[in-house]
């Protein structure tokens, strides 16, 4: 019954993925001014809208390819911004190697999506590798929520996450290349 409502509803696919970026935009800015557990949240439940975005866009009908492009392309913006913040927070404590650690996860969580979307023009599927997007998330919700000085405990598991985060996606990064490399062998034999 919810769901139905849902559908015949105006709510659009591309409002739940503005909703998702406004919701990372306020995470990021909670970071910077270091309240981690509520931009932790924040984070949360705007990467929530990332996934659901997609879902409602199937269930309902009222998907279109620009909303298709404008998820992926926010998606990367959300994630972007949210470390964006880690970085500025590391910087300011002095601790180059960590702030150094979130430039590399950026990156890295960049590539990640490039070489499935480069793999998929060429033909080739591509969802291996460990530091998938919600794998992405959940990591670093794991170190927004047990940050030094946020309300779950003075655990400081912000910087052990970024490192986590930047080995993972670099990590992925590899297993994509490979894995296209393989398929596209394969189909030139």
């Amino acid at each position: 019954m919810v769901r139905n409502r849902l559908i015949e509803s105006r709510l659009t696919p591309n409002a739940i993925s503005l909703t998702g970026l406004a919701l990372n935009v306020l995470a990021a800015a909670l970071v910077w001014e270091r309240y981690f557990f509520l931009g932790g949240i924040a984070f949360i439940v705007g990467s929530i809208c990332d996934t659901l975005d997609g879902r409602y866009s199937r269930m309902s009908g009222k998907g279109t390819p620009f909303g298709a492009f404008l998820d992926s392309t926010l998606d990367r913006i959300e994630e972007g911004i949210v470390l964006t913040a880690v970085a500025g927070y590391f910087a300011l404590q002095g601790s180059r190697v960590a702030a150094a650690a979130v430039v590399v996860a950026v990156l890295a969580s960049l590539m990640v999506s490039y070489t499935r979307a480069r793999a998929e023009a060429l033909g080739v599927a591509c969802k291996v590798g460990l530091a998938t997007r919600p794998v992405r998330v959940v990591i670093l919700s794991i170190g927004l929520l047990f940050a030094k000085g946020a309300s779950l405990g003075d655990f400081q598991l912000l910087r052990p996450a970024v490192y986590a985060l930047a080995a993972l996606s670099v990590l992925t990064v590899a297993q994509r290349i490979r894995h296209v490399q393989r398929e596209l062998s394969r189909e030139s034999e």
